[in-house]
């Protein structure tokens, strides 16, 4: 009999927020009566790799290689952040962050600097950056920054990039950004933020295509159902979270339009 996992990976700021992940994923699986196995995937083990296994019981997974089908995969359920620009919905949005001490006040002022992304399968690092500098290219100015720095893996490497002054600005999934904001203080305290892109859906937790449709079911009730139990409020708390919503592969278009719309500007890469 085949086993299945469960991960938290993209959202386990601290080994404690994984803890609540896992306590969560612990009371979704009880409801939905079934029982996977909670296995830890810390960075910087890369995500594509995780997503390829056949065993996904429920995992988060970037919204931008689920509507590209970078693994095959079926969406469950996506959080909804208890953050004013969330507006209750699963949406989330790209922090452009810079040193606190820094000159630099608008996103403009970072022009002709330097500048940092993820991955190139990155919705929050990567295609939302690249989607809101479009409209500040021209024929002119086709290229934006001095120095582009990618392939930094987590939103924890922009974040330490900046901090060390390695570079300029760059983009943080303002999600990650309420947690790591709530949990390492220390951290954000040295930073600061010059703007935000447009909102686009959050990560959401797949599933193999293994995974039997009846369980699939069940694990979205539940998902659904998670803010109306009583031991979704401390961990909604702790996660900064107000509930989920189900989500289907057709949720995550508005990624590909962004793609679509970058590549057809002749800006398939950050520059």
């Amino acid at each position: 009999m085949t086993r299945f996992i469960a991960n938290a990976r993209m959202y386990s700021v601290t080994p404690e927020v994984e803890e609540h992940w896992k306590a969560l994923l612990g009371h979704v699986m009880a409801s939905a009566s079934v029982a996977f196995d909670y296995e830890p995937y810390p960075a910087p083990q890369p995500l594509e790799v995780l997503w390829e296994r056949d065993d996904l019981g429920c995992v988060f997974m970037c919204g931008y290689p689920i509507a590209f089908q970078l693994s095959e995969v079926i969406p469950i359920a996506a959080p909804i952040p208890a953050a004013a620009w969330a507006g209750g919905k699963p949406l989330y949005r790209s922090d452009l962050i810079v040193k606190a001490d820094s000159p630099f006040r608008r996103l403009e002022d970072t022009f002709g600097h330097r500048i940092g992304w993820t991955v190139e399968h990155s919705h929050s690092g990567f295609n939302a950056l690249r989607h809101h500098l479009l409209p500040h290219r021209s024929p002119d100015r086709p290229a934006l920054y001095r120095e582009v720095v990618g392939n930094l893996v987590t939103a924890r490497g922009i974040l330490d990039k900046v901090l060390a002054g390695e570079i300029d600005v760059g983009p943080l999934d303002g999600y990650w950004h309420e947690l790591i904001r709530a949990y390492r203080p220390d951290l954000t305290e040295g930073i600061r933020v010059i703007g935000s892109t447009g909102l686009a859906p959050i990560p959401s937790f797949v599933a193999a295509p293994g995974l039997p449709a009846e369980t699939i079911v069940r694990l979205k009730a539940a998902f659904a159902a998670a803010h109306h139990q009583s031991w979704f409020p401390p961990l909604g708390q702790a996660l900064r979270l107000t509930g989920f919503a189900s989500v289907e592969e057709a949720d995550f278009d508005r990624t590909l339009a962004w793609d679509r719309e970058a590549r057809e500007q002749g800006y398939a890469t950050i520059a």
